[in-house]
């Protein structure tokens, strides 16, 4: 399943520093406008403590995680919409993305240089969502125009059900309002992800701090999170240059008593990966045994063969049935055996939907 986040923002907040400690890729990463010019793509582990739980119970040949793809896009100057700075290119790459890691400056260094001459999270956030909103506009007028001819016959119901949509995304726009704040019945969920439209992705906002805020934020944060507070998006606080530093830290326990100082639990990479996971409204099944122990991604949602035909896609094609195992039960009998005999395992067909965390074992016939 390739679905991919894009890290976005503008030049020189560190989105560089940020892909290259959470990616297998090493962006290059300099105190300059525009470092980053073609996007960098890196794929990297979902970290996932129950998997690690299942390896120490199986002890398997080998073990394989979920993995999530990361896309570090060049950053956007006012008046992209229009092909200023790297602006086409830039809106482009955005467009092949599923959703938005938007990164905003959240501290001072006058060692490090800000495109707009300040710090201002909000209004940074104001120029991309702008951009954006300009270059949907264009869009969705340019559909609207040929749609609207369709609709006009009254033969053609799908176009004046779209026709409505645009309308309605267009009077959004116009009101500087993302296209993701329309509300959508379910039958139009379909037509909108066929718009592509930049507004439309979901988007986590990553507040990048200074290390002395990096448990509790700032007051930068405080006025982020105030001026997305209205919108379908979550606001997440990472200092990227001390991630980077705690990357460099060998020592399991040495990188761990780091974060204590620091005041943190976990790495602020560990909760970004997961964020941009579920971002993408994906989850996980599991596959447990003797030779492998494997995380397995689906969409929220997935019905028992469509997470049969992530394994391969005969298991989809000729699906009988599921054996269930929930993830506690697994760690509390601790083998299939005694799951069974416990009459915890179930048995599901073609209607079940899988929840995160199942352990399944799929029987099929082709």
């Amino acid at each position: 399943m390739s679905l991919k986040c894009g890290i976005v923002g503008l030049p020189n907040v560190g989105k560089s520093t940020l892909f290259n400690c959470i990616s297998s890729g090493k962006a290059q990463s300099a105190n300059f406008p525009f470092c980053t010019i073609e996007p960098n793509l890196g794929s990297t582990n979902v970290p996932d403590r129950r998997l690690d739980v299942l390896t120490e119970i199986c002890q398997p040949k080998r073990t394989v995680p979920a993995t999530v793809d990361i896309v570090d896009i060049a950053g956007l100057v006012k008046g992209a919409s229009k092909g200023e700075g790297l602006g086409n290119q830039f809106l482009a790459n955005i467009r092949e993305t599923d959703a938005i890691l938007h990164v905003l400056r959240c501290f001072d260094d006058g060692n490090i240089v800000h495109v707009d001459g300040s710090v201002d999270p909000v209004r940074d956030k104001g120029v991309i969502d702008v951009e954006l909103q300009i270059k949907d506009l264009e869009t969705v007028e340019a559909r609207l125009a040929k749609v609207q001819k369709q609709a006009k016959i009254g033969a053609d119901k799908d176009a004046r059900k779209l026709c409505d949509l645009l309308e309605r995304y267009r009077a959004a726009l116009l009101e500087g309002r993302s296209c993701r704040s329309v509300e959508l019945a379910e039958d139009e969920e379909a037509m909108a992800r066929d718009l592509f439209l930049l507004t439309n992705k979901k988007v986590l906002y990553v507040c990048n701090v200074d290390e002395a805020s990096a448990a509790k934020g700032n007051a930068y944060v405080d006025a982020v999170r105030e001026a997305v507070k209205d919108e379908d998006a979550e606001v997440m606080v990472i200092a990227a240059k001390t991630e980077a530093e705690i990357a460099e830290i060998e020592s399991y326990e040495d990188r761990q008593m780091f974060l204590e100082e620091l005041g943190l639990e976990e790495s602020g990479v560990v909760r970004l990966i997961q964020s941009a996971y579920h971002l993408l409204g994906l989850q996980t099944f599991f596959t447990a045994g003797a030779d492998e122990c494997r995380a397995w991604t689906i969409h929220r949602g997935d019905k028992a063969p469509k997470a049969a035909g992530v394994i391969h896609s005969d298991f989809e094609k000729g699906f009988i049935r599921a054996e269930v195992i929930k993830y506690d039960d697994y760690v509390n009998y601790k083998t299939e055996a005694a799951v069974r005999a416990a009459g915890k395992m179930g048995v599901e067909g073609k209607e079940y939907v899988v929840q995160d965390g199942d352990i399944m074992h799929f029987l099929f016939n082709v």
